[in-house]
């Protein structure tokens, strides 16, 4: 099992609680990124790819190397749709899940939106990252490194 993080947005706080597990429990974790981000020290379980830039890059380079079994942290939903039919379990910034079930309704909304913003309408950004997303994270993150190891 691995952590395959999509880095490029990942919000600072959300790449520390992944740094601590993965040290805690020696996951090997990948950050992809399309320009250089520091590494924890001391911590020989993370590792950095830095992909060229361009529009979905570092996604693409998930998408081909995750496998089933892996975790992956991403708010990309398009993404996310891949891995999910891939087997891999993936959970965003904020500790919501991206299932067979819910993936879907997830890609319509985000078409919708996307849509919208097209179109001119304002349709403002997501909430501010704060503390209880932060919690939220670290639980949902926990919960999924934990029932991924007792199915090895």
């Amino acid at each position: 099992m691995k952590i395959w993080v999509d880095a490029d947005a990942a919000p600072r706080e959300v790449k520390e609680i992944i740094f601590r597990a993965s040290k805690r429990l020696e996951i090997p974790t990948i950050l992809v990124a399309n320009h250089r981000l520091p590494l924890p020290l001391n911590n020989p379980h993370v590792s950095m790819i830095w992909v060229q830039g361009g529009p979905d890059v570092a996604d693409r380079h998930i998408a081909d190397h995750a496998s089933e079994g892996d975790v992956a942290v991403t708010a990309d939903i398009p993404l996310a749709a891949i891995l999910v039919e891939k087997g891999v379990v993936v959970v965003d910034h904020r500790g919501e899940f991206y299932s067979q079930d819910n993936i879907r309704e997830r890609l319509s909304i985000r078409d919708f939106m996307a849509s919208l913003r097209d179109s001119g309408v304002e349709t403002g950004g997501p909430k501010a990252y704060g503390q209880g997303d932060k919690r939220a994270f670290a639980g949902a993150l926990d919960r999924t490194l934990t029932a991924a190891r007792s199915k090895r």
